[in-house]
């Protein structure tokens, strides 16, 4: 990080404060973590698990939400309950059918699972809520003219909700399509790192790789139904 302080310095790219404040930052914040996450680990108790992951979707919620706008109001539940909806039914899924750890409650499974899929589906929430409400705000003579002919509002915006949607999966899509050829996730060189079997640590990335994609569409038609709605009032206007 000093070398990349003194390359922006050199170039003139007036980086060196950002830069620093990052570096203070991801120190403190992973190292907090890691003293929480190990706390958690020697109480093996579900009430700490619940809570650390309530505190992230929370957070995740918020960067979501203002990411997408701060002047509609409820978007904050709105996220909330669709990253909780979509995360928890495809980590459940994951826990029971597949892994099925000995407690359902395994910090050493959920806390990382629940960080990786919160994590994407954040971004998810955020392209696809921010998408459709830049369309519809660019398009607002179009969306009148729909309802003008009897449109509903569901049906004026469907094109947009569409293309929100698929905007948000475009990371997703890029990623698994290179995965193994240009890029090694963090999952599968994590555990190669420490020393697990390729073909073990492939098998885990592609489980997190489908859980991924299918909590990112589910979060996206979450949000997308929900944004839509929040555009028009009970007037259809």
């Amino acid at each position: 990080m000093a070398i990349a302080m003194v390359l922006s310095n050199w170039q003139r790219l007036g980086l060196e404060g950002q830069l620093f404040l990052a570096t203070g930052r991801s120190l403190l914040q992973l190292l907090v973590v890691g003293y929480v996450i190990t706390a958690i680990f020697e109480l093996n108790h579900p009430i700490p698990v619940l809570f650390i992951l309530g505190v992230m979707l929370t957070i995740a919620t918020q960067v979501s939400r203002n990411r997408i706008s701060q002047k509609i109001k409820g978007l904050f539940p709105l996220v909330w309950v669709s990253l909780l909806v979509s995360s928890g039914l495809t980590i459940s899924y994951a826990l029971a059918l597949i892994i099925q750890p000995e407690a359902w409650y395994s910090p050493q499974y959920l806390i990382p699972l629940t960080g990786m899929i919160l994590g994407n589906a954040m971004n998810s929430a955020s392209l696809s809520g921010e998408r459709l409400i830049s369309t519809i705000s660019h398009n607002q003579l179009e969306v009148e003219t729909y309802l003008s002919l009897g449109a509903t509002p569901k049906e004026a915006i469907a094109s947009y909700r569409k293309e929100a949607i698929r905007v948000s999966l475009i990371p997703t899509l890029n990623q698994m399509m290179v995965v193994g050829m240009v890029s090694l996730p963090g999952m599968f060189t994590g555990q190669v790192l420490a020393g697990n079997n390729p073909l073990n640590a492939a098998s885990y990335q592609i489980l997190i790789l489908f859980m991924i994609m299918l909590t990112n569409i589910l979060t996206a038609i979450l949000v997308t139904e929900g944004v839509y709605r929040r555009c028009f009032n009970e007037q259809a206007r």
